[in-house]
């Protein structure tokens, strides 16, 4: 879509000089008058106007404040053929971006009007990346300072608004609910109410009931008739987080569901009509899961219309510091704690640790040191963790990748701590205890 520029001129021929030369690249419209800049503000928003200083009937000088006003996020770029140091300063004062002065060359107008236009367009996505952010409520604080998650967020910003389905990939801990959230913050849904399954967390004879509702006498226990979540996630959006772990059963009935739009209940003889948008979520490979008999070929074609893939913490080391001081000023401030940061010798132990646990084992590892610590910032004794050089025992094991080592060996590490404790070492780890099993399982640690 091309951007949008209006060119406020009462001189025809300087008006016509300036569309040709921008009509390649924009959608021109004019205003001759400051009357005319009146009528155009009923009209849709601008990217840059271009803006005469000398107009019959206002000095454009004095109009910056109303376009300003108007349209806060629209750049403005002054025109004159007496330009003047302190013309220039008084612009920029009122909302001007830039000066040019006429006559002015193509390659200056085409230069300043695209960095013009790049600059709204990046404040433009900023303001709906923060309103989206201020709508989230997640225990998880979202940083994308990283290039490669700022990629991730640009993905969903181009998808956010559409209806298509989206499937969010990572490790477990990564921050795939708080993408499932920004999705849905970002969407046309984003009035509407988010509903959140893990598919992991829910007995086989329940999660049908759970996702298609039930009717009563349905089976032993179902008293009265029960709305399932796709009916409570109505006109806004439903997201299955570790959507391989549901029963294969299961997801042949959730196919039919996406493909018709009509839900069943359990034990019920009429179907209804379903309007939300699916977003799910795995911590396996796809390509493993359906090999393992995990996941339906058919039903991760049907939802993987879009995939998302969120990097684990390891290859996005730039963010772990902003999430440990996000996640500090929290538990700082529950715990009344006036703490002034981290140590450079903390520093060095958590952006060099490999983190397995991931977002969910990091903001875990920054609680436990709020609360331990004794001094007035963090320093590497009110750790838990050790460097990823050192933790366990080298696995001996070829069959696994280091990084795959690393957490086997992580894992091996937290259950000799926790005495063999399953639970206690998937909190300390920051991960669910399902997932855990499946990793003891899957690595061959014996227990």
């Amino acid at each position: 879509m091309k951007g949008k520029v209006l060119i406020v001129d009462d001189q025809d021929d300087v008006r016509t000089l300036l569309s040709a030369v921008l009509e390649d690249d924009y959608t021109v419209t004019q205003a001759e008058s400051g009357a005319a800049l009146q009528q155009a503000f009923s009209a849709e928003q601008p990217d840059v106007v271009l803006l005469d200083v000398k107009l019959p009937d206002a000095d454009g000088l004095d109009l910056l404040p109303q376009i300003k006003k108007r349209w806060p996020e629209t750049e403005v770029i002054v025109l004159t053929g007496h330009g003047t140091m302190s013309m220039a300063v008084e612009a920029g004062k009122r909302g001007a971006r830039t000066f040019l002065a006429k006559p002015f060359e193509n390659e200056k107008l085409l230069a300043d009007v695209g960095a013009a236009y790049q600059h709204r367009q990046q404040s433009q996505e900023n303001n709906t990346l923060r309103r989206a952010l201020e709508t989230m409520s997640g225990t998880v604080s979202p940083v994308f300072g990283s290039p490669i998650m700022q990629d991730v967020v640009r993905t969903v910003e181009r998808v956010a608004k559409s209806e298509v389905t989206v499937l969010i990939t990572g490790e477990s801990g990564s921050g795939k609910e708080v993408i499932a959230d920004l999705l849905h913050a970002m969407s046309r849904r984003s009035k509407g109410r988010i509903i959140k399954i893990n598919c992991a967390a829910l007995p086989r004879e329940l999660i049908e009931s759970e996702l298609f509702g039930s009717v009563k006498g349905a089976f032993t226990g179902a008293h009265t008739d029960r709305d399932g979540l796709f009916r409570l996630a109505e006109d806004g959006t439903l997201f299955l987080d570790e959507i391989s772990e549901m029963p294969i059963d299961t997801q042949s009935k959730l196919l039919r569901v996406l493909q018709d739009q009509e839900v069943r209940p359990v034990g019920g003889k009429t179907t209804y009509k379903t309007n939300c948008r699916l977003v799910a979520a795995t911590n396996r490979k796809p390509e493993d899961a359906i090999k393992d008999g995990k996941m339906r070929e058919d039903l991760f074609y049907r939802i993987s219309a879009i995939s998302v893939h969120l990097p684990p913490l390891r290859e996005r080391r730039e963010d772990i510091m902003p999430l440990c001081n996000a996640f500090l000023k929290r538990f700082a401030a529950q715990a009344n704690r006036p703490l002034s940061g981290f140590s450079p010798a903390a520093v060095e132990r958590l952006t060099s640790f490999d983190w397995p646990g991931n977002v969910r084992q990091l903001q875990n590892e920054v609680q436990r040191a709020v609360l331990l610590c004794e001094g007035n910032a963090v320093d590497a004794s009110d750790l838990s963790i050790s460097t990823a050089k050192t933790v366990g025992v080298e696995s001996q094991d070829t069959n696994f990748t280091l990084l795959e080592g690393v957490e086997r060996n992580a894992i091996i590490q937290m259950l000799k701590e926790t005495g063999g404790n399953k639970l206690e070492a998937a909190k300390r780890l920051g991960i669910g205890r399902q997932t855990l099993y499946n990793k003891i399982k899957a690595y061959g640690i014996e227990v």
